[in-house]
């Protein structure tokens, strides 16, 4: 039964991960910086990090990409390709300080890391796409908005694992 609700919970992560990597990009831009988001579909992703471990939470993105991408329809895109990179070199810098950096690191730190390593991803993945280090400019901005949207999404999801009984 253990195994039966831990899949249960899995598949359900991966399709709310999915929908709200697809609702966040119908959103209109909500912060000026373009490319720029909230990263809700991370909250997903922390998440199960915190609960299951760094494998789960490795599938849970990954198939969150692409499901998002599917229903999104970007798949094997740039697009893709950007969040896919960024998904899953978030992961494994959360895992990482998620293992190794706790208690310094809260899940709030944690999440500024994984909204940091995203965006370096997804800059790192453009330029490549593109052939051209000029778009490394942007990464100053884009990080500017890692802080807020790591905090949100960390703050976020520390307060669901100590408010809903049975997770923390």
């Amino acid at each position: 039964m253990a195994q039966t609700k831990r899949i249960t919970t899995l598949a359900l992560c991966v399709a709310l991960a999915g929908i709200l990597h697809v609702v966040e990009s119908w959103l209109p831009m909500l912060l000026p910086v373009p490319g720029a988001k909230l990263g809700l579909a991370n909250m997903v992703s922390l998440f199960v990090l915190a609960i299951y471990g760094w494998r789960e939470a490795l599938y849970v993105a990954g198939l969150r990409v692409v499901l998002g991408s599917l229903l999104g329809g970007g798949f094997l895109g740039p697009s893709f390709v950007m969040a896919m990179s960024g998904a899953l070199v978030s992961i494994l810098v959360m895992s990482w300080s998620y293992r190794y950096g706790r208690p310094a690191f809260s899940l709030v730190g944690i999440s500024v890391l994984g909204a940091t390593a995203h965006n370096v991803a997804q800059i790192v993945a453009a330029a490549v796409l593109v052939a051209s280090a000029g778009l490394f400019w942007y990464l100053p901005y884009l990080l500017l908005f890692a802080l807020p949207t790591g905090v949100f999404t960390g703050y976020a999801v520390a307060r669901f694992l100590t408010r809903t009984p049975g997770w923390a």
